[in-house]
């Protein structure tokens, strides 16, 4: 999911906010503008609409894989590939690489900032007579240079794994909610573009055909910057 700024109203008064970034859920006292993992990780190249994987239900990650180095590693690569991107959410299919598996660095609707990454989620959604949809604008890595507004519920609460297999429990709101659909969605082999009207996905994909030069122009000046 590439960042986009927030154009809903925010409903909840800053004076009350915890502010401290939330890490895997839990709060924290103090975290870098640039979190380890994406200093410990290699950039991958990120697969674009129309390519067979992101089309694809992706598979559970297993007993075996959890705690291995291989998925703590991988973990470390994605979020390096989606700081390069400015992104803030990320799926394994986005990187070619069949697992349930996303991390995220994302503001929710309060400023309040979540990083983290989870495995095998699955979405607990409002109950349908409650849930309140939003309509806000929604881009992805996979779609370059394309923004549509898109309806997500204003809350959800993904519960899934850490990489070594610990029980994860994180709650969004805003911004942050609409990520971890959105991110949910590219496991079950969705894109948002599927969520949009035929004139809307044919806009959304003449934008990515005009201005894909140009966000990986910036891509790589990104990488550039951050091995600097």
């Amino acid at each position: 999911m590439s960042e986009t700024p927030l154009i809903h109203s925010r409903h909840t008064s800053r004076s009350t906010v915890d502010r401290r970034v939330r890490v895997q859920g839990e709060p924290v006292d103090s975290y870098p503008a640039l979190p380890p993992e994406a200093r410990r990780g290699s950039v991958l190249r990120i697969t674009e609409v129309g390519e067979e994987i992101l089309q694809r239900r992706c598979r559970q990650v297993t007993g075996a894989e959890f705690g291995s180095p291989e998925l703590s590693r991988l973990v470390d690569d994605m979020f390096r590939t989606m700081h390069v991107a400015e992104g803030a959410g990320l799926a394994a299919n986005q990187v070619d690489v069949d697992l349930r598996l996303f991390v995220f660095d994302c503001l929710d609707e309060d400023g309040v900032r979540h990083v983290g990454h989870i495995a095998n989620p699955v979405l607990d959604q409002p109950d349908p007579a409650t849930r309140r949809l939003i309509d806000d604008a929604e881009g992805c890595l996979s779609v370059p240079g394309a923004d549509m507004v898109v309806p997500r519920t204003a809350r959800t609460t993904a519960r899934g794994f850490d990489k070594d297999g610990n029980p994860l429990v994180i709650e969004g709101k805003g911004y942050f909610a609409r990520c971890l659909q959105h991110e949910t969605d590219h496991l079950e082999g969705r894109l948002y573009l599927d969520r949009l009207s035929k004139r809307d996905r044919k806009d959304a994909l003449r934008q990515t055909a005009e201005r894909r030069e140009a966000v990986f122009a910036r891509r790589t000046r990104r990488a550039a910057e951050l091995d600097g």
